[in-house]
């Protein structure tokens, strides 16, 4: 058995998000806290896999074999959400090995490690990738890097229907518009996916444009029948996936200090920093109401200087 009941984990908080930059901008926000689902299998990552993991019990697999690198706050949730549910899983790494937190908890869940360097990892996408890894685990069920594709959309597009509920609790009506973190553009996508062209969802990008993400998130949301995409893309990467400098890592403290919600340097520090420069810059007209996702991750803290 893949799935554990559906109350398995708890509901995601909704909670307003009070910082200066926002107030002195007429702005209000809230922060959907997928953070706080689960002491391990957090953030958008189990919605990533809930669909991901239908399908292989359909399939009648014993567990899956998935992709990331020495920090993925995906493989973390899936080698836990196996030792925790009982099914087998298998990571393929980017580069080669290294003793990291993440890598330690991975061991410790019982995930099967192979190290594909870096050249071997940038063919995950070429045809044929695939197949010798399905010779050597034919039992396992195949899920893209960071539990992309439609089917991680789908398991995401879930996160419009937690936040809907809980409006009402902080005296809102409705609200105007998304901001989230970009790896992959899955979770966007699947929140593209449940507004259909209603709010728009804002992404900041995690990785440098060269990842491709504004065209993965377009074919997923073509697979799915969707016209018009309404989202928006800003760069957040400053220089590079986990490029972490000390004007961010400031911004981190000095957040979580006002705020008291916990953040981490490679996506929701990034992401709130990126919107903090959005709202100064007069991005959003006062009295505009957002709403951003904490997509979890706290694990990768471990490797960063973050207090």
């Amino acid at each position: 058995m893949f799935l554990p009941p559906s109350d398995w984990l708890a509901q995601a908080p909704l909670e307003r998000l009070r910082l200066d930059w926002l107030d002195r901008a007429g702005i209000e926000a809230a922060v959907l806290r997928l953070d706080r689902i689960d002491p391990l299998i957090s953030g958008n990552k189990w919605f990533k896999l809930v669909e991901h993991l239908k399908a292989a019990d359909r399939a009648g697999a014993e567990g899956i074999i998935s992709l990331g690198g020495a920090h993925s706050n995906h493989l973390h949730a899936l080698a836990a959400a196996g030792k925790r549910l009982g099914f087998a899983t298998v990571g393929l790494l980017r580069g080669h090995p290294q003793d990291t937190p993440t890598v330690t908890d991975l061991q410790a869940f019982g995930m099967q490690l192979h190290w594909l360097g870096y050249g071997g990892y940038r063919a995950r996408h070429e045809p044929g990738f695939w197949q010798p890894w399905q010779a050597q685990y034919p039992t396992l069920h195949a899920v893209p890097e960071g539990g992309g594709g439609l089917a991680g959309a789908r398991g995401c597009a879930a996160l419009k229907e937690q936040v809907d509920v809980q409006l009402g609790a902080l005296g809102w009506d409705g609200f105007d518009a998304w901001w989230l973190a970009c790896g992959t553009g899955t979770t966007l996508a699947g929140l593209v996916l449940a507004e259909a062209g209603g709010r728009p969802v804002h992404g900041a990008l995690a990785v440098p444009d060269d990842h491709g993400v504004a065209p993965q998130v377009d074919a997923i949301v073509r697979e799915a029948g969707l016209e018009s995409p309404l989202y928006a893309l800003t760069d957040a990467s400053r220089g590079g996936f986990a490029k972490v400098d000390p004007a961010l890592l400031a911004f981190i403290e000095r957040t979580e200090q006002a705020c008291g919600v916990p953040l981490e340097p490679l996506y929701t520090g990034k992401a709130l920093f990126a919107l903090e420069r959005s709202v100064e810059a007069g991005r959003f007209p006062a009295g505009t109401r957002l709403v951003f996702v904490h997509t979890g991750g706290l694990q990768g803290r471990r490797g960063f200087a973050v207090r």
